[in-house]
């Protein structure tokens, strides 16, 4: 593979970036949501796409049940399959960006590491860590899916906040308590922090 890359000549592009934010109206970012599952991350994606959308910002959300549909769905639920999850969704959110569009990127990303990678490569001033912070218990209680109960029950290994770790973000851009708020003070907090920064 190493020999192979050689090979490899990016080609450059009369457009570029801020030619296609200029066409957009806005500035695009990556907002990363972290949290445990059933924290709320994909609904306050999904309320802030929705906004944002009424407001006249092209957005995608990346959810990660809908990516291990499709591009990754080859990787299991191991630690190094985890890290080549965030790795691929942290390419796509590059390319998104570069396209001028806002993308939502709602994973649990368990791993500190993992997201400081994907915060590196799509660039620090164009990263926005939004840590989902619910207490494991509460999530639990939730369990929307069911997966909680699957995972006490031994039939999900390598479960994040049962047999494996979540490491919480320690200096995350936004922090939203879906535990102790209704979802459209979080929302309305998000929406307050997101949209100054989309302004060109």
């Amino acid at each position: 593979m190493a020999d192979y890359k050689k090979y490899i000549i990016p080609h450059s592009h009369s457009l570029e970036r801020g030619n296609r934010e200029s066409l957009m109206g806005h500035h695009s970012k990556v907002i990363w949501f972290t949290g445990l599952s059933g924290s709320g991350k994909s609904t306050l994606a999904g309320g802030l796409e929705e906004y944002l959308h009424s407001h006249g910002i092209h957005t995608y959300i990346l959810d990660g049940d809908n990516i291990r549909t499709g591009l990754n769905s080859d990787l299991d639920f191991s630690e190094e399959s985890r890290t080549e999850n965030i790795r691929r969704i942290s390419e796509v959110s590059k390319l998104f960006v570069d396209a001028g569009i806002v993308v939502l990127s709602a994973f649990i990303s368990p791993f500190k590491e993992d997201r400081n990678s994907a915060m590196n490569l799509v660039g620090r001033e164009n990263f926005l860590e939004v840590y989902v912070e619910c207490p494991l218990e509460v999530c639990e209680e939730r369990d929307v899916k069911g997966l909680y109960k699957k995972a006490r029950n031994g039939e999900i290994k390598n479960f994040t906040g049962i047999s494996s770790p979540f490491e919480e973000p320690e200096d995350a851009d936004i922090v939203i308590n879906t535990a102790n708020n209704s979802m459209e003070e979080c929302l309305k907090k998000l929406v307050e922090k997101v949209e100054p920064l989309l302004q060109l």
